[in-house]
């Protein structure tokens, strides 16, 4: 009759209560009503950092009606139809109240919670004049109660019409004092760190885990959709979110690098969930095309949120796929769905359009508000002076530019403005494996911006990540080394400077070799981008890349490293010296099968690609080992059909080349087929 509240699905301060529908009997909502009391009565041992007086006057008013509820339970009545009306409203009202309370006791959102004091009080306040006017109309007459119990209800209803519920005298001082600090971040100047730690010591925020999760919560309100949030709202939030980076970076020593721990292997379980789905739960049961802003609705299902908002601007109240009738139209964003979404729209080679509010708030190149943009700047300066202190302080700075780097352009920015690369360059000689790796982790986003990488390189970075990448303390570090060198390699002057380290390649062959699936990915595209530079081509071939990449594809299960490997070997066809080097590796036989089993649009392109290559370079060994294999011929035909453009373009060439072959009828050549297929 109600449903379980869930505080990572509803936004916070919305109170999503239900009805109890109108057929239902006097004892079922008595005893629903009573266990929801008993259930808002738990609060008690619950701590309240803001609001604490309103939320303790609520629990009591609350506890003293579950009294009077438990006393009415069992008695009998003249007109229960009127009682359950009343009782249903008060039902709706309970609800609230655990919402709200729910919202008081978060331990991720103290700092919200407190500046929005005012409006927290206002529900306080709304929630106990409701529940005075539902005890207001209960008809007591109807029950055959003892005058002692018509008065304990009659109690209640003055107390939850009198009782003020105002923003208490203490909350507004910290209000005013976290708006002081924002202020003065405005102003560019930083706060005395008694003055934080007071704050933080009052909303219960003792560590450096408790102060991220505020950051986390506030990261998720900004990234709401614009429809969901007021937009004078946002810089507001982003003030608010500095402020916390503020506190968690100067005034926390012991960090957790969980956070970074979480998102690795993440990335990891969606891989290994994408093989388990079919492509057609990424559809909308409305428009059925695939979605690329998946939201829920009450019913438990999800749509595309263009199709469900017309569905329900037409009118319509119901669920399209159950025809459910819906008390909420509330929409809930599927994000964990909308990442599988996209990680499949990337390894198939579908353009998937960014559509969801987080990557503007986070990926923007201004923090949002003066307040952050100036915050930043001193986060950054900190930082950086820390970076030359004790090894302690040089492995947290390492690590809190390696979170602010990660996704945030302005965040960057302003860190090489601060002068951090010289700083984390020097860590990656160090002999700790942790601030090794947050230095070559920060480094890594770092490279994303343009300015960094002449930094780098000039600083004498190459040698030092070259050097990470073939002895890093730590795997991770290695697989970081070889992104850096993928960003780096964007510049063309650096990819013949890359390629000229002798060590390099053996380096990202090494990767390739044993290395984990993302650090394999990353070497992957390093290669690919050391290719653009001629001088490579030979380069790659003599190390012996070629034989190590069809081995790959014969042993890998990884969709995006088989792809990946395509792409190089692609590249690698396009010169004659590649092609017979691939034809050598005996790997025609793979990559047709490839062509043929492969579920990946992608992979498949590629296939084509090499094997068009190879036709172009060295066709008359090539040639006729294709010419007569069908199912080389019913995957070519199908790419006709149903392929990408490029796709089409390139198997349309390719059988054209097979065709004029298969026309000449050469005998000879007809015997190295039938060998060929016997090998096969």
């Amino acid at each position: 009759m109600i449903s379980s509240s869930d505080e990572f699905t509803r936004r916070i301060l919305n109170f999503p209560a239900i009805r109890p529908y109108e057929s239902i009997s006097l004892s079922t909502i008595l005893t629903s009503l009573i266990n929801l009391g008993h259930k808002i009565c738990e609060f008690k041992s619950r701590a309240f950092y803001t609001n604490k007086n309103n939320a303790r006057a609520s629990i009591r008013l609350i506890e003293t009606l579950v009294v009077f509820l438990e006393e009415i339970k069992n008695v009998n009545c003249r007109s229960e139809i009127a009682i359950v009306l009343s009782l249903s409203e008060l039902h709706f009202i309970f609800q609230k109240v655990n919402f709200l309370l729910e919202d008081c006791a978060r331990g991720d959102s103290r700092l919200w919670m407190l500046m929005k004091s005012e409006k927290v009080s206002i529900h306080f306040r709304e929630v106990m004049r409701a529940i005075a006017v539902a005890l207001d109309v209960l008809p007591l007459e109807e029950l055959d109660v003892y005058d002692e119990v018509k008065e304990l209800g009659e109690f209640v209803r003055q107390q939850a019409l009198k009782s003020k519920y105002e923003v208490e005298v203490f909350d507004k001082m910290l209000v005013r004092s976290v708006r002081r600090i924002i202020d003065r971040f405005e102003d560019g100047i930083a706060s005395d760190s008694s003055d934080l730690e007071r704050i933080l010591e009052c909303l219960g925020i003792k560590s450096w885990n408790e102060c991220n999760g505020e950051i986390k919560f506030l990261e998720n309100e900004i990234g709401q959709d614009c429809s969901t949030i007021e937009k004078r709202e946002f810089p507001f939030l982003n003030s608010l979110m500095a402020f916390l980076i503020y506190c968690r970076c100067t005034l926390f020593l012991n960090y957790s690098n969980t956070s970074i721990t979480q998102l690795q292997s993440a990335g990891a379980c969606t891989g290994e969930l994408i093989k388990c789905l079919n492509v057609d739960d990424f559809r909308c049961p409305i428009t059925l095309e695939i979605m690329t802003d998946p939201v829920t609705i009450t019913s438990g299902h999800t749509y595309g949120r263009d199709s469900i908002l017309k569905w329900f601007g037409s009118g319509n109240h119901t669920c399209p796929k159950t025809g459910e009738r819906l008390i909420c139209v509330d929409l809930v964003p599927n994000r964990a769905l909308k990442r599988i979404i996209k990680r499949h729209c990337q390894e198939n080679g579908i353009p998937f359009p960014e559509l969801g509010g987080r990557n503007r708030a986070i990926t923007r190149s201004s923090p949002g508000s003066v307040a952050a943009d100036q915050a930043m700047k001193l986060i950054a300066k900190f930082l950086v002076g820390k970076m030359a202190g004790t090894n302690e302080e040089q492995q947290k700075s390492g690590y809190e530019i390696r979170l602010l780097t990660k996704t945030s352009v302005f965040n960057r920015s302003c860190l090489v403005e601060s002068n951090a690369i010289p700083h984390l360059l020097n860590l990656l000689c160090s002999i700790n494996p942790e601030s090794q790796e947050n230095a070559m982790a920060g480094l890594l986003n770092l490279s994303k911006h343009s300015k960094s990488r002449k930094i780098m390189v000039e600083d004498g970075g190459l040698d030092l990540i070259v050097h990470v990448l073939n002895h890093g303390l730590k795997p991770e570090a290695r697989q970081q080394a070889a992104g850096a060198m993928f960003y780096l390699a964007s510049v063309e002057e650096y990819r013949r400077t890359i390629g000229r380290i002798p060590s390099s390649l053996p380096g990202l062959m090494g990767l390739i070799w044993d290395g984990r699936d993302r650090g394999k990915k990353n070497a992957l595209a390093t290669v690919l981008a050391l290719l653009m530079y001629p001088e490579n081509h030979w380069r790659v071939l003599s190390a012996g890349l070629v034989l190590l990449l069809v081995n790959l594809l014969t042993s890998s299960k990884n969709e995006d490293l088989i792809t990946d490997s395509l792409a190089v070997l692609a590249t690698l066809a396009e010169k004659l010296d590649g092609a017979m080097a691939i034809i050598s590796a005996g790997s025609l036989p793979v990559i047709v099968e490839i062509l043929s089993s492969s579920n990946s649009k992608t992979a498949k392109e590629y296939c084509v690609s090499v094997l068009l290559g190879l036709c172009i370079n060295d066709g008359a060994d090539v040639v006729p080992l294709l010419v007569k294999n069908q199912s080389l011929m019913v995957a070519l035909y199908s790419l006709l059909t149903d392929g990408p453009a490029r796709s089409s373009k390139n198997a349309t060439s390719l059988i054209r080349i097979l065709h004029a072959f298969n026309e000449k009828g050469s005998s000879r050549v007809m015997g190295s087929q039938d060998n060929f297929v016997h090998v096969w």
